[in-house]
């Protein structure tokens, strides 16, 4: 189950949301995508969210508000923040996105930094949420933290490439995101 915060702005539907979220199995995954729009956000809304969440992503441009609005005391050291995101609230991986930059994946275990794939971005519509659904395809998959890091990347790279939200499917791409192989550029 993938949750944000945007659709938690309005007492009904975070209601929902989070009765939802605590009538799931206790072994579904819970996936939190910190989206903070205008001032559509809260301290409470982000805590509990993640209080309910297995894996969180949050961008880079977001982390110093999640860090300031959370009491992080690494508000610009991603990899703490990471760490203390993960530790605090019992995650099992925190993803930090960097746009074109790449992205930081911290799970019990391992971390993992990836350098992103460089591409002719076309339209950035929907890369955010194609790089979470890489990542928890892998994540579902037992796959390594490095191999669902590179597959999220490779998945957002390809979908900021082509114009509009959701490309015609593209069997090559496709194929590379499921095998997470290869580090040639597009």
């Amino acid at each position: 189950m993938c949750f944000g915060t945007l659709a938690q702005r309005c007492p009904r539907s975070r209601g929902t949301i989070r009765a939802f979220l605590n009538a799931l199995r206790p072994e579904a995954t819970r996936v939190l995508d910190v989206n903070l729009r205008q001032s559509f956000y809260n301290a409470e809304t982000l805590a509990e969210s993640a209080k309910l969440a297995a894996i969180m992503k949050v961008n880079s441009d977001e982390l110093p508000v999640v860090a300031k609005l959370l009491g992080i005391p690494f508000i610009y050291d991603e990899m703490r923040a990471a760490l203390w995101l993960r530790d605090i609230f019992g995650l099992k991986l925190v993803c930090i996105t960097r746009g074109p930059k790449g992205s930081l994946v911290v799970s019990e275990g391992e971390t993992s930094e990836h350098p992103g794939f460089r591409v002719h971005v076309a339209d950035t519509v929907g890369a955010g949420d194609a790089f979470t659904a890489a990542l928890v395809y892998h994540y579902l998959r037992g796959a390594s933290v490095s191999t669902l890091n590179e597959a999220a990347n490779r998945m957002g790279a390809w979908v900021a490439s082509e114009t509009g939200a959701t490309p015609a499917r593209d069997e090559y791409h496709l194929e590379k995101v499921r095998s997470a192989v290869g580090v040639e550029e597009f």
